[in-house]
């Protein structure tokens, strides 16, 4: 088992930032020399992406959300298992939580700024009323985020309120669009609920921005998958089944469909 790095007072501290803010920052707490092997794996990935999708650019203007495969070097437990994560989303998602997407989201060049907006819709809208958190998107970047390569801008604590009283408070100025740079190895835990955007990268170099995708055990978006080889599930840990366990298995990657499908995003 892997160690925790943060002791229960801390990861209290992080769950309350996550249900009070809708978003927390863990320093420094990925291996940097993991990021940039996925790095170096993921940029051929991206550019076969382009290549094949052309204009679709689905996150918008030269931005792209390219579906990770659950293989070598994205497939690391190091990541998806991290024992201080996993114990932020048994406080946040409740203990049978699953892990549902392995993705990333990466601007170019001549990207622009995006339509504020949520990843998800209310759970029950006739309501008017947000709930306890299901959804949680674990974020960390390939490269350092800074203001001029296109960082995420995220309106503090508008998860926990409609999207029209949310945006109304930004047009105001109540509530500001705070962009979140991040250094190599940070990792941002992010209800996605909470209003945000993404910015332009004015660098020529991507920025690539990883998702992974933590829910509630009986929340189900068919456009969010993880596609597991039946090889692959032999190799799991009984957690990493467990975690897993309502993701599609196929007998090979290659059987994977090219074109992403998770295009409506905005909500």
């Amino acid at each position: 088992m892997m160690t925790r790095r943060y002791n229960p007072q801390q990861i209290e501290s992080f769950t309350q930032s996550v249900l009070n803010d809708g978003f927390c920052v863990l320093p420094n707490h990925f291996s940097e020399a993991t990021l940039k092997a996925w790095h170096s794996a993921f940029i051929p990935k991206l550019t076969e992406h382009i290549a094949r999708e052309g204009e679709l650019r689905n996150r918008g203007t030269a931005r792209y959300y390219v579906t990770l495969p659950f293989a070598a070097p994205f497939a690391d437990t190091s990541i998806y298992e991290d024992e201080d994560i996993l114990a932020l989303m048994e406080r946040l998602v409740g203990t049978d939580f699953v892990m549902c997407q392995l993705a990333t989201d990466t601007p170019l060049l001549h990207s622009e700024y995006q339509d504020v907006h949520r990843d998800t819709l209310p759970l029950f809208p006739e309501t008017g009323k947000e709930t306890l958190p299901y959804q949680l998107a674990v974020n960390f970047p390939l490269v350092d985020v800074t203001l001029e390569n296109g960082p995420m801008e995220i309106a503090r604590g508008t998860h926990m309120m409609s999207k029209e009283e949310g945006l109304r408070r930004i047009e105001s100025g109540e509530i500001k669009l705070e962009p979140i740079t991040m250094q190599l190895g940070d990792v941002m835990i992010r209800d996605v609920r909470g209003l945000h955007r993404g910015t332009p990268n004015y660098t020529d170099t991507p920025r690539p921005m990883v998702v992974i995708g933590y829910s509630r055990r009986w929340l189900f978006r068919p456009e969010v998958s993880i596609q597991i080889p039946r090889a692959a599930m032999t190799t799991l840990s009984e957690r990493g089944r467990h975690l897993l366990r309502f993701n599609p298995i196929v007998e090979s990657l290659e059987e994977v469909a090219p074109t992403e499908v998770y295009q409506s995003f905005a909500y």
